[in-house]
């Protein structure tokens, strides 16, 4: 879906422009010029995740960085560059937003529905854990390095 997605942007002049960036320029476009830990909250991805897609935008002149409030944070914006691109980032996010509720509506259950199940089931136990989880039940030798970095993992003493 997401090379679609950015294939219909490049059908509308988002040439070089990921799918990915669209949740940040909302936001940009909302708040104005924010933190990466701001974005990544807003967006709700990792302040690494959203380091790593500002880096991004920012090689292809979408987001300008500048020094924010103290030296550890750095304040993103939008150049004159995305800001020209907006009108092709909405239509193209509506039009995305229109397939997709179209597609919930096609499907026996939404799929909008199952990606949230699937979020707060991970929050609930991460995906590593549940590897753990069926690793130990799992009779292969290949998986002895595996359950011991768990077991060492699980008998470490908590930092605090």
């Amino acid at each position: 879906m997401d090379g679609d997605v950015a294939r219909a942007g490049a059908d509308v002049g988002l040439v070089d422009y990921r799918p990915r960036f669209s949740p940040f320029v909302r936001v940009l476009v909302e708040r104005g010029p924010s933190t990466i830990r701001e974005l990544g909250h807003a967006v709700g991805v990792t302040h690494s995740a959203a380091s790593q897609t500002v880096a991004q935008m920012a090689r292809r002149d979408l987001v300008t960085l500048t020094a924010g409030a103290d030296a550890r944070s750095r304040l993103v914006d939008l150049t004159d560059t995305a800001r020209s691109l907006l009108p092709a980032i909405q239509a193209e996010w509506a039009a995305t937003a229109a397939a997709a509720a179209a597609l919930d509506a096609e499907l026996p259950y939404p799929l909008s529905d199952l990606v949230t199940a699937v979020r707060d089931a991970l929050a609930r136990r991460s995906f590593r854990e549940r590897i753990g989880d069926a690793a130990t039940t799992l009779d292969d030798p290949a998986l002895d390095p595996f359950r011991a970095a768990l077991i060492s993992r699980t008998n470490e003493t908590p930092r605090g």
